[in-house]
């Protein structure tokens, strides 16, 4: 991942709230421009590589999905991103090792759900035991019959529309046919620990 083009990486300081189980693991206040450390090659330093893009900030999403015998898949996912407006596209990405990529990639729709500031249990229950996660939830089936979590911050059913080799990951870029959005704070992730939105200056 790139820095966007319009924002310098001298932006000042991170303004973000600690949720997360291990608040420790950055020392002191954070700067865009303090505290560089030597240039790495990520081939061969591949834990710098991470932890480095662990530094962009990212929201919280829920995939849901139904495989090809019926039973609902469903993971935690923070590489979601827009891709267009016209028409409306959206992109995530998959680990090719993962037990959930032949569902997902084989399935007509997916659900994607932005997760609120409320719902970091939600997120962890999705990134545990594939067999636990959809245990005593109340869902709906959308298009395709994706199920659909309720009281997220928005969420996007999307048309399964096109996928790219990616490396170790598979990119699925869906096509939004559906959308809902409701009022709230959004769940983030930095670091490696959870977080949300602090008050601004």
């Amino acid at each position: 991942m790139q820095p966007p083009d319009d924002i310098s990486p001298c932006a000042g300081p991170v303004r973000l709230r600690t949720g997360g189980d291990r608040p420790d693991d950055l020392p002191g206040p954070l700067h865009a421009c303090g505290g560089w450390r030597s240039m790495s090659n990520p081939e061969r330093d591949s834990r710098s590589f991470r932890d480095a893009l662990g530094l962009f900030a990212t929201g919280i999403t829920i995939l849901t999905a139904r495989a090809p015998g019926g039973e609902p898949v469903g993971l935690t996912v923070n590489s979601f991103n827009s891709v267009s407006l016209e028409p409306p596209l959206v992109l995530w990405s998959l680990m090719l090792g993962s037990p959930s990529v032949e569902a997902f990639r084989t399935c007509s729709h997916y659900a994607i759900h932005v997760l609120a500031d409320s719902q970091k249990a939600l997120s962890q229950k999705f990134a545990g035991a594939r067999e636990q996660r959809f245990a005593g939830l109340d869902t709906t089936d959308g298009l395709g019959g994706a199920p659909l979590i309720e009281g997220c911050l928005a969420r996007f059913e999307c048309r399964n529309d096109v996928q790219y080799a990616g490396g170790d990951h598979l990119i699925f870029v869906g096509r939004v046919e559906r959308f809902e959005r409701s009022v709230g704070q959004p769940l983030l992730y930095f670091g490696g620990a959870y977080r949300t939105i602090g008050r601004a200056d």
